[in-house]
């Protein structure tokens, strides 16, 4: 039986972070087999196989200068190598329909292709990028846009990101905030490899080069983490005329202008936790080095943002900040449960145990079980510990919380 395709995907995907390419082509020399003798990628595997073995014997014998900029292209060249062959084993397998073409003026053929197809034609982009630029197709240029973000968390593609960064630039403000949005999602779920795609970076910077908003768009990407779209649509907190006119206009393709909930059955369940992993990696990633990097003024925005969202991730080595922050949280009765567990680990790294064990406790009487009150509350224990509490009295503590 055939492994798992996402084990192998996380295998390569691991690899070539760290540049093992190797280990890499392993994995790709049992895709190549499993296409078969005629597969039209023999000669590049053969090719990156030459040079990386080349380039590991000249490292015995001398030092090249150019050796770590070699090594990066050909990791890149690996990376596209890996997804030409993997688009042909999903096809192979089924996982992926073989699609040719779409109607572009019905919405569901449109968001169908995009969020479907592996195999994309340059003719496919061209469309793509004169929707975006057509104000009369707007919205079905928006369907297009989320479709192909949505898709690509799968399965990469170059030209098609490429594409997705042309269009921040796009004549239509709508399309050109859904374009950025999806892009600097992209950019981060995709962190390691793009340091092995010198072409999208210079494509990014180029296209943020002259607008200063992508990092209000980065903030509004944390905040809404907090926020789950699909839960919001579903139980109709949200009205028709609540919505912006695009998203009106595409509801009304759609035929849901009458039930707004209707969208929700095309939102995805898992986007708050996907949106959720990303917050969770995102001051790790290029993306945020380039757009917060050592301006503190940005750096003081994100860490009060991520705050105000419930993670400390930004502040466990200036928790005086934070205290100072979470103490007019707890005093504007706005606190949610978040607020108080975060309050404590203040408490607690500067050795107010009493204090912290009170705002854990009050925050534990906030949850309707004890797991939910631990599913909030020990994804932190890393950090306290990391930062001098002993792990016996994290464990004592929430022994402690168990039927507080």
């Amino acid at each position: 039986m055939s492994q798992k395709i996402e084990d192998q995907i996380n295998i390569v995907e691991r690899a070539l972070g760290e540049r093992m390419i190797t280990h890499a082509l392993v994995v790709v020399r049992a895709w190549l087999n499993e296409i078969g003798e005629d597969n039209p990628y023999e000669q590049a595997y053969m090719e990156i196989s030459t040079q990386y073995n080349a380039l590991f014997e000249d490292w015995l014998t001398a030092e090249d200068p150019n050796r770590e900029e070699k090594l990066d292209a050909l990791t890149g060249d690996t990376y596209r190598l890996m997804d030409a062959v993997y688009v042909s084993i999903r096809l192979s397998r089924g996982l992926s329909p073989e699609m040719h073409g779409f109607n572009g003026q019905n919405p569901e053929s449109v968001m169908h292709y995009f969020s479907s197809c592996v195999s994309f034609r340059k003719d496919d982009f061209m469309w793509l990028r004169e929707a975006m630029n057509d104000e009369s197709r707007a919205s079905i240029a928006l369907m297009a846009v989320a479709s192909l973000a949505k898709n690509l968390r799968e399965c990469f593609s170059e030209p098609a990101i490429l594409t997705l960064i042309e269009g921040i630039n796009a004549s239509n403000k709508v399309v050109s905030e859904q374009c950025l949005a999806n892009v600097l999602l992209l950019l981060a779920h995709y962190d390691v490899r793009i340091d092995f795609f010198p072409d999208i970076q210079a494509a990014f910077l180029d296209a943020i080069s002259e607008d200063n908003s992508a990092f209000e768009t980065l903030c509004a990407i944390v905040r809404a983490t907090k926020v789950s779209l699909r839960d919001m649509l579903s139980k109709k907190e949200i009205s028709f005329e609540d919505l912006p006119s695009e998203l009106q206009d595409l509801l009304s393709m759609t035929g849901s202008e009458n039930d707004v909930s209707g969208i929700a059955s095309w939102v995805p369940g898992s986007e708050n936790e996907y949106m959720s992993g990303i917050v969770q990696i995102l001051p790790d990633t290029w993306v945020y080095d380039i757009l917060v990097g050592e301006d503190r003024e940005r750096q003081h925005v994100m860490e009060m943002l991520y705050l105000s969202i419930g993670r400390m991730d930004l502040v466990w080595g200036n928790t005086d900040r934070a205290e100072k922050w979470l103490i007019q949280r707890l005093r504007s009765n706005k606190a949610t449960t978040m607020d108080y567990i975060n309050y404590g680990h203040c408490l607690f790294l500067r050795g107010d145990r009493m204090m912290a064990y009170e705002n854990y406790r009050q925050a534990r009487s906030m949850c309707k079980s004890a797991k939910e009150f631990y599913t909030l509350f020990r994804p932190d224990r890393h950090q306290l510990v990391e930062h001098g509490i002993p792990v016996e009295q994290v464990y004592l503590i929430e022994d402690q919380l168990f039927n507080a």
